[in-house]
């Protein structure tokens, strides 16, 4: 066991940083943190979204302080990782600007994956090629860089509670030694890359940590999680899909929440280990489609119970004594409060959510509804 030990990184790389929790957390960290620069590398598939940066843009871009900095690019590019890494690569702009080049890594908060448990039932690969393999290129640049420059570093890899597999209704909550039980190929392939990072850090001594979430909520999701397709579809009185009996549990995390967490386990979290970041609040889901409908003034009547996902898990739960003992973290957010600002937020950006629909709905009609 490693002794935990203040670190402050310079300029930081997030990778995903256009997609729902890593805009949020490059959102904050700019506002809490005016020494940071932040390199945002991202591959914009389908639910990246720049949009949902454009206030950071304009607050921190070329335009604004400076520290703000995007690269449109792939984790299982290897030779454009190592560039940024050796502070070698330029941003990517439109052709009438200039590109600058952002300064030497020396931390990375490894967001980017493919995260949709329906998705990865339907097309396995493009997850193991993502999750596994990309992460897979980012340790492989990073020890490369390492052994060519030494200095302080740290490498955080953002996994998921879905490794753990599912817990019965009286199960004790999820530890950070719960063995791991994957049960989807989504959640076999976050397995696959956090036990990638173990391995780096026993076998070449990389200076990497994991942490394990609970369910993310909160502004800039993408409307296919539960969440956000439940409001987005309420608001245009639509049918919303339900799996299976509408019990299952899941202990769900404001993603503000989440941003400062991650930030107090790069900062003060010990090497090697791993920390679960969770929002100590179970719900079925019956109940948070329940809730979003009374703040929405709407009728229960448009719940459709739809055939039950294959393989769902029926219950997560999220031990955080470790996040709370050691580095003095816990949730600040009430679901009640939370989930309230986050369908007055979505109330309040219908143009953001509406260009996003065409996607996010034909994916919906896809995996839940049947009908024509």
């Amino acid at each position: 066991m490693t002794e935990a030990e203040s670190f402050t990184p310079s300029c930081l790389l997030v990778s995903g940083g256009a997609g729902f929790i890593g805009s949020n957390f490059i959102r904050w960290v700019l506002e809490e943190h005016p020494d940071l620069s932040v390199v945002n590398l991202d591959l914009l598939t389908y639910a990246g979204n720049l949009e949902s940066l454009e206030d950071v843009d304009v607050r921190h871009g070329p335009a604004g302080d400076g520290r703000y900095y995007f690269v449109h690019g792939d984790i299982r590019d290897f030779e454009t990782i190592a560039r940024l890494l050796r502070g070698e690569a330029s941003e990517t702009v439109p052709q009438a600007q200039e590109a600058r080049t952002p300064p030497p890594i020396d931390a990375i908060i490894h967001m980017a994956a493919e995260s949709h448990v329906d998705r990865s039932i339907m097309g396995p690969a493009i997850f193991v090629d993502t999750n596994v393999k990309g992460t897979l290129t980012l340790l492989e640049a990073c020890t490369a860089e390492l052994d060519r420059r030494p200095r302080p570093f740290r490498f955080l890899h953002v996994g998921t509670d879905e490794v753990y597999g599912s817990l019965d209704l009286d199960d004790p909550a999820f530890t950070e030694t719960t063995r791991l039980a994957p049960n989807s190929p989504y959640s076999a392939s976050k397995a696959g890359a956090d036990l990638l990072v173990r391995a780096y850090v026993e076998t070449f001594e990389l200076p990497a940590i994991t942490t394990r979430c609970s369910n993310n909520y909160g502004p800039y999701q993408f409307p296919e999680k539960l969440i956000p397709l439940m409001i987005t579809r309420a608001l245009r009185d639509e049918p919303l899909p339900l799996y299976g009996d509408g019990l299952n549990v899941r202990d769900w995390l404001h993603v503000e929440d989440h941003a400062k967490g991650l930030w107090t386990v790069l900062a003060h979290g010990r090497v090697g280990e791993i920390y679960n970041i969770g929002g100590e609040c179970e719900l079925q889901n019956i109940e948070i489609v329940r809730s979003i409908l009374r703040l929405l003034e709407k009728p229960e009547s448009l719940i459709r119970y739809v055939d039950d996902r294959r393989g769902h898990d029926r219950r997560y739960a999220m031990d955080i004594t470790k996040m709370r003992s050691e580095l003095s973290w816990q949730p600040a957010h009430t679901l009640d409060k939370g989930l309230a600002e986050t369908v007055e937020w979505y109330l309040s950006h219908q143009t953001w959510w509406e260009r996003v629909l065409n996607e996010a709905y034909l994916a919906t009609r896809a995996l839940y509804l049947t009908e024509g």
